[in-house]
């Protein structure tokens, strides 16, 4: 049993403890509270240059004193898996300080035949879970050394394993002190992408993809997976983390009480405003989910 290496900070984000602190800090204080306490979160991926300031709207919401296990679910962007995976490390590194795996909610859910195990490099390669990593550290700084997580990685999976997936994790996400964190970033538009859908009727380009995203932003607020789905199916929008999104939407479908939840977005931007077919951009979207009844 290893550590997991802090893979992507000093590219994608500070590796200086000082500087990336005082980063999240700014975006911190500078998000909103209007959503919370959050019982799941839809947070982006990226660079922190690019998306900081949007995922940090979604770590807002976090109350550190009610969670003390925290799933982070992120999609597979470089290993063929058509199911989900699992870390191998009892740490994954940050620059602010490590956060440690439970590992038996770990080993309980690879007793049940249906994850695999992630290599190192696997879960090194892989930056979707990472990205969420420093932020967690920073809103539960608090609890540093009080909480754990269960990293999940999840592939290209079909329906009927989102229904499966989702049910299994439901029995944990009904636990008092359990959050869930589904990283996802939204849509990539441009060549580079292979992906340039435009409704002309926006005017511009950055327009029609934020209308796009909001589409499919009210569907995953209605907590409704076939709807998502089909929304999928009609514009291929280009929302990496549709995965993780379509697992968590079967697990809240899957309970008695589901009407005791609320998603809503509370923030969007996107890495540039296209206004010809050479440009390209990322789009980055927070969420927070509530229970109405706490």
């Amino acid at each position: 049993m290893s550590i997991r290496r802090a893979s992507h900070a000093g590219s994608w984000y500070s590796n200086n403890s000082n500087e990336l602190n005082g980063q999240l800090t700014e975006w911190l204080n500078k998000a909103k509270y209007t959503h919370g306490p959050a019982k799941a979160l839809i947070s982006p991926h990226a660079g922190y240059y690019y998306c900081g300031a949007t995922a940090a709207f979604a770590y807002k919401h976090i109350n550190p004193d009610l969670v003390d296990t925290v799933f982070i679910l992120g999609p597979s962007h470089h290993y063929r898996l058509s199911g989900c995976a699992l870390t191998q490390t009892i740490e994954y590194e940050t620059p602010l300080y490590n956060l440690i795996i439970d590992q038996d909610i770990n080993n309980e859910l690879y007793q049940t035949g249906k994850f695999e195990w992630m290599s190192r490099k696997t879960d090194e390669d892989e930056h979707s879970i990472e990205m969420q990593l420093s932020f967690l550290a920073k809103a539960m700084e608090s609890k540093k050394g009080n909480f754990k997580v269960v990293p999940i990685m999840v592939g290209n999976t079909s329906s009927d394993k989102e229904k499966m997936y989702g049910e299994m994790l439901a029995k944990y996400f009904l636990r008092p002190k359990t959050l869930f964190i589904i990283s996802s970033d939204f849509c990539h538009w441009g060549e580079r992408f292979g992906y340039t859908y435009f409704d002309e009727s926006f005017g511009e380009i950055w327009k029609s993809i934020e209308a796009l995203d909001k589409k499919g932003m009210d569907l995953i607020e209605k907590l409704e997976p076939a709807d998502f789905k089909n929304y999928l199916r009609q514009f291929d929008n280009t929302i990496c983390g549709n995965h993780p999104i379509s697992v968590f939407l079967n697990l809240i479908k899957s309970l008695d009480k589901k009407e005791e939840f609320k998603m809503k977005f509370v923030d969007y931007s996107q890495s540039s405003k296209c206004r010809n077919r050479r440009d390209s951009s990322v789009s980055y979207a927070s969420a927070s989910l509530v229970n109405l009844q706490s």
